[in-house]
């Protein structure tokens, strides 16, 4: 346990020793001890704010507690705010930060590559997949699981020479976001083999898969983000998604890049209004359409045409224009100025992570006869993932415990 440190009514060391107590000062919330008869939580609004502290100077994430309570109640109440959706938007900033440690590593890898479907979808290179950690269940690289260790098999998409197409990309962004969040230690522990499996996602839906497979436990479904939306930014911290063609296939050019499979790593706050204020990705949806149909009236040049005019700017591709084009730049650059297209921030192998806007704009290049719609899929990261994340630190806590109790030790 933490030292005795006294802060002017923050209430911290042996005065309130329990597991559940510490847990909510590991999510942020800060505890507070006085003379009331009742306990007082001021939960606000935390999944709207940028950081822990921006929550902390709006007076939220504040637990007040009556001096008379002893351990077990101060447990209990504990154990009640940990429930609360208010802990699971603290939650999130842990979750926020883990996915950008995560999709941070995973695109600073050369040796993590794309690879086109009829080539496998995934491969291990040479020395095959149990050098890198990872036994195969399914053939034709549809499926994998981890041997050997759980940290060991997400260090080789972290700096070894692994392939794989963007849906394997996402479930490796999701899984080491929980790497990262866990802890090595504690992911080696805390998950099964099969609960990490990766291969196609109808092959997870038959594994114990912890993602989507039997242990996924309760999914939050919110395809166009309406009720993420209204959550608030940090809602959106790791969920994953995808960006699909909305024409049939008859009318992709370029079939591997018929959908872009991402997690999201962060949001502005001006984007989370603008989602709000929206009702969700929907909006987007019909924005991505009038993208594209302006997009149709410019004569297309070369396979990075829109990707250089639209996303990086470029002065003498611009200036080369005619006045008409001209005026049709300028109407997509009023589009994409849109915050949620600067300022959603997407990670997608083997792209890394970049703003919406690059994506819609790629894609106007390869797969131009089609507009492309944004969808949310399902996730459990405010159920299952919290609930066992918790349980995760509280068996560390409660062993800590009862190991500092055996050698005589004071907790504080």
């Amino acid at each position: 346990m933490s030292g005795l440190c006294m802060v002017p009514g923050l209430l911290m060391g042996n005065a309130m020793a329990g597991c559940n107590a510490e847990l909510l000062r590991e999510l942020g919330w800060q505890l507070h001890v006085d003379a009331s008869l009742q306990p007082s939580v001021a939960t606000g609004s935390p999944c709207q704010r940028g950081s822990l502290a921006e929550a902390h100077a709006h007076g939220e994430l504040q637990l007040r507690v009556p001096a008379a309570y002893d351990e077990a109640q101060r447990e209990q109440l504990a154990a009640q705010v940990l429930a609360q959706p208010a802990s699971v938007c603290a939650f999130a900033f842990k979750l926020g930060d883990a996915t950008r440690r995560a999709t941070t590593r995973l695109q600073d890898n050369p040796g993590y590559r794309f690879t086109a479907l009829q080539l496998g979808w995934i491969g291990f290179g040479p020395g095959g997949a149990k050098a890198q950690g990872w036994q195969r269940f399914r053939s034709f690289g549809r499926g994998y699981a981890p041997v050997g260790g759980n940290s060991r098999a997400l260090e080789a998409f972290y700096s070894g020479r692994v392939r794989s197409e963007c849906g394997v990309g996402r479930q490796v962004a999701q899984l080491a976001t929980l790497r990262e969040l866990f802890g090595d230690t504690a992911f080696d522990t805390a998950f099964t083999a099969g609960e990490l499996s990766i291969g196609t996602f109808l092959t997870l839906h038959d594994t114990d898969s912890i993602l989507l497979g039997g242990n996924a436990g309760e999914f939050f479904a919110d395809g166009k983000a309406v009720r993420t939306a209204a959550l608030g930014r940090q809602a959106f911290m790791g969920v994953p998604g995808f960006i699909a063609h909305v024409f049939g296939k008859q009318y992709l050019d370029d079939i591997n890049n018929q959908a872009e499979n991402f997690v999201i790593t962060d949001i502005s706050d001006a984007a989370a209004h603008a989602l709000a204020r929206h009702g969700g990705l929907a909006y987007y949806d019909a924005r991505n359409r009038r993208l594209w149909e302006l997009a149709q009236q410019l004569p297309r040049q070369g396979r990075r045409y829109f990707e250089r005019l639209l996303y990086e700017r470029d002065p003498e591709l611009r200036a080369s224009l005619p006045p008409e084009q001209r005026l049709r730049v300028s109407q997509l650059d009023a589009l994409l100025a849109d915050p949620v297209y600067q300022q959603l921030m997407l990670y997608v192998h083997r792209k890394g992570i970049k703003p919406l806007g690059y994506h819609v704009v790629r894609l106007l290049d390869r797969n131009p006869r089609t507009p492309f719609s944004i969808d949310l899929t399902l996730h459990n990261l405010h159920t299952t993932i919290y609930q066992r994340w918790l349980d995760s630190r509280l068996r560390a806590c409660a062993a800590t415990t009862i190991s500092t109790i055996k050698r005589g030790e004071p907790w504080n």
